[in-house]
């Protein structure tokens, strides 16, 4: 009997073989990729051979063993490593990693216990191909010898490999038309050209965009002017200047969401003190706000606040593009003699947030080193929302007024764990321990608004003030479906669901206004800038400005999320389907989605193209000309 032959090129066709089945189980295990057909299945299949042939075929040009199979094992490491970095991203994110987020280091050392959760014991087996790779270098008999490839063998074996890319891009185009078009949408990039592909896409549109900016000029914003201005609404007149002078206090609720407001969790009522806020006289609170974040997350939802514009579909714009010229909310109440400021007991750096702001024009960043932090008084992420919001008040005593502050809360953030003592309520028992903690630390933060809004009155400070509160961001991910298809009583949580849990609670308090109701506007944080705005009596029509004021006559219940998803009061647009807004059905005819969808890619276009050419440096709000 003849002993098997090992081919000629062993070490090359075991890494090829091992580093693609290795892609393609952890796409089935560790993505939610959502499949529709065996062509979309065959696509995610086929999609990470063109790459692994390419980048393994480097080898054949080496003509020593030793440099080809260290060359191979290199490839094998990076590509883990890439691999697995995606898998833990993914896990909270539920997204894929861009070059912006890998040059983020300043924020890793905070991270803390936030990044060790995501990472588990089973995470090895992201790494077997690998050592599959390296025992077979060392085992397989022929891994010692050098073949020597003639260049037409060379030549055949990459056409092969572009042939497969090409059936690759042609098969997913044909899926997906202009798919190269959504640089916003990675899930459908990674669906289609794999994970390795939409990485080297991704440095493409990252080097384009630094080219858009070197490039850009003036001529530029005479479409953007005339998209923004055209989608300008009126303020209404009951309601402008209705809070005028007054002193703003915004406050970002960290990872809440508004499924908890006005719910119970084991019978327990979760936010005690905003469910009576909501109801409150003075108060307008939204039920069908969304946030509109990407990948900088709470950073987004403060950019977008501020300037009623999308972060970047890359990353944070807090790090991609703070050396911009912004028109800010703080900039333009700086023009109306406020004193403006954010509270945030967390290190300067974080998000890049000490160089962001000033290109923000905020006056003051009391970051950590204003506030007294003890063991005590601080968990995980920094000081307790509670002692947050009573040191904050105390700091607002000695603001010049009227002030504008804007205060970013900690104690609810992901994994969302607490002390003992702080821990009012029992944990819900859905097995997923992240989601069963959200409800105390959401309980906590109720607490500490009530604290706040306790402290102010006695400070003097709540009848002259307007309070305003959005959550900044989702908690939960679509990671933990499961429990959370448990807690709504749901069989499962589809794309509709997703992108309804998306709503944030959002609220206007005016005291002694006596104007307070439930809005049910389909409404975002892109908002939230005009609507303050136009309470404190300030003309934004020469602002370029991608919300509308909410109290308008004319505002449209409709908005668009960061990766190209929308809402109005009659469709759903989520996992590339439509579904009735009100029922959840999927819609089978997407004629009611279509023209829309061609309007939240416009929207989407048109924000990146002001914020990757910074074109508002040729801008100017106060009387609306552009310098060329």
């Amino acid at each position: 009997m003849k002993s098997f032959k090992w081919p000629k090129h062993s070490i090359l066709i075991i890494a090829i073989v091992v580093m693609w089945l290795q892609t393609y189980f952890t796409y089935k295990t560790s993505f939610d990729l959502d499949i529709e057909n065996m062509m979309q299945q065959f696509i995610l299949l086929i999609n990470p051979i063109a790459f692994l042939l390419f980048v393994f075929g480097i080898s054949l040009f080496f003509k020593s063993y030793k440099v080809r199979n260290r060359f191979i094992i290199s490839i094998s490491v990076f590509l883990s490593i890439l691999l697995y970095g995606n898998v833990v991203f993914y896990r909270f994110y539920s997204d894929f990693i861009t070059l912006p987020v890998l040059f983020q280091t300043s924020n890793f050392g905070d991270l803390g216990n936030s990044v060790t959760t995501l990472i588990n014991f089973s995470d090895i087996f992201y790494f077997t191909g690998l050592v599959i790779i390296i025992l077979a270098i060392k085992f397989v008999p022929n891994a010692k010898q050098m073949v020597v490839v003639r260049p037409n063998m060379r030549r055949t074996y990459f056409v092969l490999s572009f042939a497969i890319l090409f059936l690759n891009l042609g098969l997913a185009e044909t899926e997906r038309p202009q798919l190269l078009t959504r640089s916003f949408d990675r899930e459908l990039l990674v669906k289609n050209l794999g994970t390795y592909d939409y990485h080297l896409y991704d440095i493409f549109v990252q080097s384009k965009s630094h080219a858009q900016r070197a490039m850009a000029d003036g001529s530029e914003l005479t479409d953007v002017t005339n998209y923004v201005k055209s989608n300008q609404t009126e303020p209404n007149k009951e309601f402008y200047g209705l809070a005028k002078k007054r002193n703003v206090i915004i406050i970002s609720l960290e990872s809440m969401q508004n499924f908890v407001i006005n719910n119970k969790v084991n019978g327990q009522t979760i936010t005690p003190f905003l469910n009576k806020l909501a109801k409150d006289d003075d108060t307008f609170y939204f039920d069908n706000f969304y946030h509109q974040t990407g990948l900088g997350k709470t950073s987004d939802a403060e950019f977008i606040v501020e300037n009623s514009m999308y972060g970047t579909g890359r990353g944070a714009v807090f790090f991609t593009n703070s050396g911009n010229k912004f028109e800010s909310m703080s900039d333009r109440l700086n023009d109306q003699g406020y004193a403006t400021s954010v509270m945030h007991s967390n290190n300067k750096s974080f998000w890049n947030r000490d160089i962001m702001y000033k290109a923000l024009n905020i006056d003051t960043f009391y970051d950590v080193e204003s506030y007294d932090v003890t063991d005590d008084n601080s968990a995980n992420w920094g000081l307790k929302d509670i002692p947050f919001m009573e040191q904050s008040v105390d700091i607002m005593k000695t603001m010049p007024q009227p002030f504008y502050t804007r205060m970013l809360t900690l104690s609810n953030h992901f994994p969302f764990t607490s002390d003992d003592e702080d821990q009012f309520i029992e944990p819900y028992d859905s097995g997923d321990k992240t989601v069963d903690r959200y409800f105390q630390t959401v309980n906590y933060t109720d607490k500490a608004v009530k604290v706040l809004f306790d402290k102010l009155k006695k400070e003097g400070l709540y009848d002259d003030s307007i309070i305003v509160m959005y959550g900044d961001h989702y908690g939960i991910s679509e990671n933990h479906n499961d429990a959370m298809a448990k807690y709504l009583d749901k069989e499962s949580i589809t794309p509709y669901d997703s992108a309804k849990l998306q709503s944030v609670p959002f609220f206007i308090h005016i005291p002694d206004s006596g104007k307070g109701e439930v809005m049910h506007e389909v409404s975002g944080e892109m908002d939230i800038r005009p609507t303050v705005l136009h309470l404190l009596g300030v003309d934004t029509s020469k602002d370029l400005q991608f919300g509308q004021d909410l109290f308008s006559k004319d505002h449209e219940n409709f908005i668009t999320f960061r990766d190209g998803r929308f809402i109005t009061d009659k469709v759903v647009y989520a996992g590339e389907a439509c579904y009735d807004a009100k029922t959840g059905e999927k819609l089978e005819d997407k004629t009611a989605c279509e023209p829309l969808i061609q309007r939240a890619n416009e929207k989407l276009d048109v924000s990146d193209k002001i914020i990757n050419g910074d074109l508002l440096r040729f801008y100017d709000n106060k009387t609306g000309a552009v310098n060329e």
